[in-house]
């Protein structure tokens, strides 16, 4: 017999436990260049309540586009500087509910629908919960549908058609009251078209790091002059053609399936 202890005694199986363990623990750490984003889209959501509530609807609906641009940094950063996580995830998503579904939902309610009752109510629940709903189903989606399409109408893109409608009417001085079961309408198509099986174009297969025609760039350009024009009404119009592209692939599509 010799002195040492055998590997399989019940000390070393204590040891080789404990490393396992200990290699087992999360980090406590998070990654703060994308958190850093996503606290500024949510920042921005929050800033769009708030200045709803004081009657600063332009304030409102520009805040919510801000929140877009630093939702769409958030992972685009996370993937470039490979610092993705699940506390970023969920930290993102749940963001978004803020930005994307409450805060739009409040200052739609705040400045139109609020006189219409239990209809505005509705309309303005009906959105949270179509973007509850949108977010909850994108999260266990993951991984297992065509990343080129998004399965409904995506939360930001339904959030800037909401702001992009109230921007709009208040540069324009359209009074809310005038067209306020309008609004009701186009707020709570909004949240059904979140829940909705349509397809829409998700962009993610584009190559910005590739080569494009100069067509494509003096498009571009010409785009972003056009919309510098008048920033309110064509990014609204932009957003809402966006929203109503993926009905209408569907009936397309349904139609050359119905010719066959």
């Amino acid at each position: 017999m010799t002195d040492k202890e055998p590997l399989d005694t019940p000390a070393a199986s204590k040891e080789t436990e404990g490393a396992e363990a200990e290699a087992q623990k999360p980090h406590k750490g998070v990654y703060l260049l994308p958190n850093l984003f996503t606290t500024g889209a949510l920042f921005s959501g929050f800033y769009a309540v708030v200045a709803s509530m004081n009657g600063q609807f332009e304030a409102a609906a520009m805040a919510i586009f801000v929140s877009m641009l630093f939702d769409g940094l958030d992972g685009r950063v996370a993937r470039m500087t490979n610092t993705q996580s699940p506390f970023g995830a969920e930290y993102d998503s749940l963001a978004d509910m803020v930005s994307f579904g409450v805060a739009p939902a409040i200052v739609a309610f705040t400045w139109a629908l609020d006189d219409l009752g239990k209809l505005g109510w509705f309309a303005a629940f009906l959105y949270v919960a179509g973007t509850a709903l949108r977010l909850a189903r994108f999260n266990t989606q993951i991984g297992s549908v065509d990343k080129r399409y998004f399965v409904g109408l995506p939360s930001p893109a339904a959030a800037a058609a909401v702001a992009g409608l109230i921007w709009m009417s208040t540069v324009f001085e359209i009074e809310p009251d005038d067209i306020s079961y309008l609004v009701a309408l186009y707020v709570a198509l909004a949240g059904v078209l979140m829940v909705s099986n349509v397809l829409y174009y998700s962009f993610k297969d584009v190559d910005l790091k590739g080569k494009v025609p100069f067509l494509i760039l003096s498009a571009i350009v010409l785009g972003i002059a056009v919309i510098s024009i008048s920033p309110a009404l064509f990014l609204w119009l932009l957003v809402v053609v966006y929203a109503c592209s993926g009905p209408f692939l569907w009936v397309v599509r349904r139609k050359k399936h119905l010719s066959k």
